[in-house]
């Protein structure tokens, strides 16, 4: 298969068409400046002169292929009639709304089950259902280098490791809402911190909690450009709003437990607020930097983004595929896939994870043991070699 594959520099890309070379397939890249996701004059001609070039009477390219969706690809593979794939690692992500949806040419994966279904019963046929994947070839061989150096590279044996965004930035969009009214705020407030304590239900759509009426509020003091060419659901927003600060309170509130008791280590943006007790080492480059960390530390946290109904993230498989042990908040998906207490570590409450945190950092071979049972599953279930072909070729 001769692929076009849309690259903007995604940290999983040189990953990804590796992978795609090593199951024999043609790989071109192709680099856009892209200032808006409508199909721009100059868009179309970069497409137009890629996608109707012919080799031996038939089309050069035979998918487009995108790490995470753009509706203008869409259009211009939907103009040229060729098939457009895009694999979707973001979540929530919201030019999945864009009316360009439904372009036949479309085959657009998602790795929630939840969202999938979601989709689904919108009417939306285009979208389908994969985890997310790694690169095992470069990470069996990092691990094995790691191992015949003896332990050379100690730069990150820490005893608890969160990488992640704290989002108590920008994109805490909800406190950024300072006009809503006190008895609405409290009572919104209330579910949040009630939310925050129970893992593998989701409080916001469950109209014991918010109601249509508590949307229609709050959709009175938050309001939202209107372009016209996506099919956005508003309401889903603002609930997505509302995840976003449970994960800031969450992943705050379970750091700063781990602070007061453990050496805790954290990987997010410089401009994080601080917690006490908790180190700030900065971003980490996720080919080589991230690898080392996971891999040397004896915990590593997945707190998931609360946006993610039922997936597995994407970080859950790079801790494992480095060979890192892992304590991970409750996600469907994650039950589904890996063992508890055999591949990785559930916690099914905040409390849960501070409690197997002190257990497990006081019982290493049983660390190691479930690191490696854990790796062997995402080699033998998330490989990217595994996944792609059914992605693919449809």
């Amino acid at each position: 298969m001769h692929i076009l594959y849309y690259y903007w520099d995604e940290f999983n890309g040189e990953d990804c068409m590796d992978a795609m070379r090593r199951l024999g397939h043609e790989v071109d890249i192709l680099r856009l400046d892209l200032k808006t996701f409508e199909l721009t004059d100059e868009v179309e001609a970069r497409f137009r002169e890629a996608l109707t070039r012919e080799e031996v009477g038939k089309k050069y390219y035979d998918i487009v292929y995108s790490f995470d969706y753009f509706p203008c690809i869409s259009d211009a593979c939907q103009k040229y009639g060729t098939p457009y794939v895009s694999w979707v690692f973001d979540c929530p992500h919201y030019t999945l709304d864009s009316h360009t949806i439904n372009n036949p040419v479309n085959r657009v994966f998602v790795f929630d089950k939840e969202l999938f279904r979601l989709m689904r019963n919108k009417g939306v046929e285009t979208i389908n259902y994969s985890p997310l994947g790694v690169n095992v070839k470069r990470l069996s061989r990092f691990c094995k280098e790691l191992d015949e150096e003896n332990g050379g590279r100690i730069f990150y044996r820490h005893d608890v490791t969160f990488l992640g965004n704290l989002y108590d930035n920008e994109y805490n969009f909800y406190d950024q809402v300072t006009c809503l009214p006190p008895e609405l705020k409290e009572y919104i407030d209330d579910v949040i911190g009630l939310q925050e304590k129970i893992y593998g239900r989701d409080l916001f759509t469950d109209d014991k909690y918010i109601t249509p009426e508590h949307v229609k509020k709050l959709r009175e003091y938050i309001n939202f450009e209107r372009t016209g060419n996506y099919e956005l659901d508003y309401d889903g927003i603002i609930l997505d709003m509302l995840r976003h600060k449970v994960t800031v309170n969450e992943r705050r509130h379970i750091l700063e437990k781990m602070g007061e008791r453990f050496d805790t280590f954290l990987y997010t943006t410089p401009d994080a607020k601080h917690i006490e007790g908790v180190k700030n080492m900065g971003t980490a480059d996720y080919s080589t930097k991230m690898p080392l960390i996971f891999r040397q530390s004896k915990i590593n946290l997945n707190i998931t983004l609360r946006s993610i109904l039922s997936g597995v993230p994407l970080r859950v498989i790079d801790i494992l595929a480095a060979g890192g042990f892992l304590i991970t908040t409750y996600q469907k998906e994650i039950d589904e896939y890996f063992e508890d207490g055999a591949d990785l570590v559930i916690a099914r409450t905040p409390e849960e994870m501070i409690e197997k945190t002190a257990y497990y950092l006081e019982h290493e071979d049983e660390r190691k043991a479930i690191a490696a049972n854990g790796q062997k599953k995402v080699f033998e279930k998330f490989a990217y070699t595994k996944l792609l072909p059914g992605i693919l070729e449809g």
